[in-house]
């Protein structure tokens, strides 16, 4: 067998890059020639948290047809999140906690998605099955990632598992909880210095909703208006990329990590609007949509928005 490329979803978030390396290392424990790989540049949150455990982040690769013949998918599965040349190649494994979407496989694969916080909360507990122990900065890896994906615990994702293993893998880590996970998330609300593609699609997932293709990004800040002070950029940034790549709807989340709050950016076809709208018991104003208590695309965003549009 080929060397298994391990990667996550396009635009990498904090999750998706770790998880790739602490699945690629408990494949690598376990016998199996891994490499954990990236489909897109750390972001600033995700290269905080890998310097801060001594981590280098793993190479970008664009197409991996090229170098191998089998994969495995952490923290996605949806063929449009994944890496373009999906379907030269054969998929090990999946180790997902959203929902399945556009997955179909040729042979059967070990596939294990949970309805949890995060992918790494998963992958502790692979690591507990196979008996083998989490090296310290490892451990800070993987405890960022819950962090991130679930707001410092705040987020409506998180679970009773989440919190458990959260709290394990602080103490392997060495470090306070609280006083990190403020550190790790005030690390990448800082978007004076970043232009509006970096804002508006860093983050962003392409989802097929029935006919229509919606694209939803999100942006954690600590004051809204840090972004919505350039609103005008944004939306001409959301109505390019949308020509650009065929996106019926386009979404930026502006979440204020600090209040657990919202506020939408949204564009596109006229008739998907009130749709957008009704999703949240709102209305889209001037482009620009109330998110009261919105936190989650994952949980809070994607299922309404996805039974609105196909209902």
């Amino acid at each position: 067998m080929s060397k298994v490329l391990v990667f996550g979803h396009k635009n990498p978030d904090t999750d998706a890059i770790t998880s790739a390396i602490a699945y690629a290392y408990l494949l690598s424990e376990q016998g199996v020639e891994a490499e954990p790989v990236a489909l897109g540049e750390a972001n600033e949150e995700t290269a905080y948290a890998l310097d801060q455990f001594g981590y280098e982040a793993p190479r970008v690769v664009i197409t991996v047809a090229d170098e191998t013949d089998i994969v495995a998918l952490v923290d996605h599965n949806e063929a449009q999140q994944s890496v373009d040349d999906r379907d030269k190649v054969s998929i090990h494994s999946v180790v997902d906690h959203h929902r399945i979407a556009n997955f179909e496989t040729a042979d059967p694969i070990f596939y294990l998605a949970r309805p949890f916080g995060c992918t790494q909360t998963i992958l502790y507990g692979l690591f507990q099955e196979a008996g083998i122990d989490i090296p310290e900065k490892l451990a800070g890896l993987m405890l960022s990632a819950i962090i991130s994906d679930t707001l410092l615990l705040k987020s409506p994702t998180t679970t009773d598992r989440d919190k458990e293993v959260a709290a394990k893998l602080a103490e392997l880590a060495g470090v306070n909880l609280d006083d990190y996970g403020i550190a790790l998330l005030k690390s990448g609300t800082n978007v004076d210095n970043k232009d509006a593609e970096e804002i508006v699609d860093g983050d962003a997932k392409s989802f097929d909703m029935g006919d229509y293709k919606v694209r939803i990004g999100q942006i954690n800040v600590v004051d809204i208006d840090d972004v919505l002070n350039r609103k005008d950029e944004m939306l001409e940034k959301m109505q390019g990329l949308s020509i650009d790549n065929g996106y019926d709807t386009f979404l930026l989340i502006v979440t204020n990590i600090l209040t657990n709050d919202s506020e939408g950016l949204v564009v596109g076809k006229e008739e998907l609007l009130p749709y957008v709208g009704q999703a949240f018991d709102a209305e889209v104003n001037d482009s620009q949509l109330p998110m009261p208590g919105v936190v989650s695309r994952k949980k809070q965003v994607v299922p309404v928005l996805t039974a609105k549009i196909e209902g």
